[in-house]
């Protein structure tokens, strides 16, 4: 199985002079879940090389046996630091796709046509996409073959308003997931803050927040063996 992993190069945070990026926990629990079922697994970013990491993931209560894992892995930090370009990447040469979370992705892969493109002809495939957290917020300008946006009428979840409210961010996101889910027509729904989360509906897989990032890409795991027949 070859699995695509999507990961931000967007690093400001707005305009407040801090530094984002992707979630540790969110690359790290998925890659180990890939990595342990025998999946070969591909990173890229929309500028290929090192993606920003957010630094607020990387702090000591944010630390999971995965990140552990991760940080002490050599094979996976160098291919963490040499991820290749997003433009360079097709989908046929996977057989899933999945995207972290992290604020940078609501600026960058939000709005990326590289992006856009790769997950409309993944599900136009019939391969499934997972995204966590922030990551459904790549979404909102994805579409199905009808021309509806992809999440209309779906199951679909991702960071809440009130979690956003919690990192005291709101006011800072150029969107929030949340609400853009369910304006593009999503079924939206939510677990507690910062439990795990996850919905699936047909090829579509989403993760509330950090702590849904494993049962997310186990999710993938399950349904991408489905699709492979």
């Amino acid at each position: 199985m070859n699995v695509l992993i999507v990961l931000t190069s967007h690093d400001e945070l707005g305009t407040t002079g801090k530094k984002t990026g992707f979630w540790l926990e969110e690359l790290a629990a998925p890659y180990y879940a890939f990595l342990d079922a025998g999946a070969s697994i591909t990173l890229a970013s929309p500028k290929g090389g090192q993606p920003p990491l957010d630094p607020k993931s990387n702090e000591p209560d944010a630390q999971t046996a995965s990140t552990r894992r991760f940080e002490a892995d050599a094979e996976a930090t160098a291919k963490l630091a040499n991820t290749v370009r997003l433009d360079s990447v097709a989908q046929g040469d996977f057989d899933t796709v999945f995207y972290p979370g992290g604020h940078g992705p609501l600026w960058d892969l939000a709005e990326d046509r590289n992006s856009i493109a790769l997950i409309e002809s993944f599900i136009g495939a019939g391969k499934p996409v997972g995204l966590v957290c922030h990551a459904p917020g790549v979404l909102r300008h994805v579409k199905a073959a009808d021309g509806d946006p992809l999440v209309k009428g779906k199951k679909v979840t991702g960071f809440t308003n009130s979690e956003e409210v919690g990192v005291g961010l709101t006011d800072v996101v150029p969107f929030l997931v949340e609400d853009t889910l369910k304006s593009l027509g999503g079924d939206y729904s939510k677990g507690p803050d910062w439990g795990s989360h996850v919905v699936s509906d047909g090829l579509l897989i989403t993760g509330q927040n950090p702590a849904s990032s494993e049962e997310a890409a186990n999710a993938l795991l399950k349904k991408t063996a489905e699709a492979r027949g």
